[in-house]
């Protein structure tokens, strides 16, 4: 069973970064495209990014230019890097796997994490 673990979530004050981590179990990362996924206290979750079997990447437009998505191949970990922190960042943040899909995708995932919360204070 392909498990998704994210760590890295915490505090942070508005302008500031976190780096979130997800460690994925069982394959090499290169055999999935996965994504970044946010779900803040009464709203749908909503896609962040995302990095393709080939390493290809792409984001929301409301993160673009202040996040990135890298793959540690090493530790089979796949990274999201978010600097200029927003209290409207804050949310609950899952990263998923698909196994099907070539291409970065927002839907269809196959497996996700438990989350990890980040918090950004004003």
């Amino acid at each position: 069973q392909v498990q998704l673990v994210e760590s890295g979530g915490g505090l942070v004050q508005a302008g500031g970064s976190l780096r979130l981590s997800c460690v994925v179990s069982e394959r090499p990362i290169t055999f999935y495209s996965m994504g970044w996924f946010r779900q803040a206290p009464g709203k749908e979750r909503e896609f962040v990014g995302g990095v393709s079997r080939r390493g290809a990447t792409d984001y929301s437009g409301s993160v673009k230019g202040r996040f990135s998505i890298s793959r540690d191949n090493g530790r089979n970990t796949v990274l999201l890097q978010m600097n200029s922190l927003q209290p409207e960042d804050t949310a609950v943040y899952y990263c998923a796997a698909s196994e099907t899909a070539d291409s970065i995708v927002t839907t269809g995932y196959d497996y996700w994490g438990q989350g990890t919360q980040v918090f950004v204070s004003s």
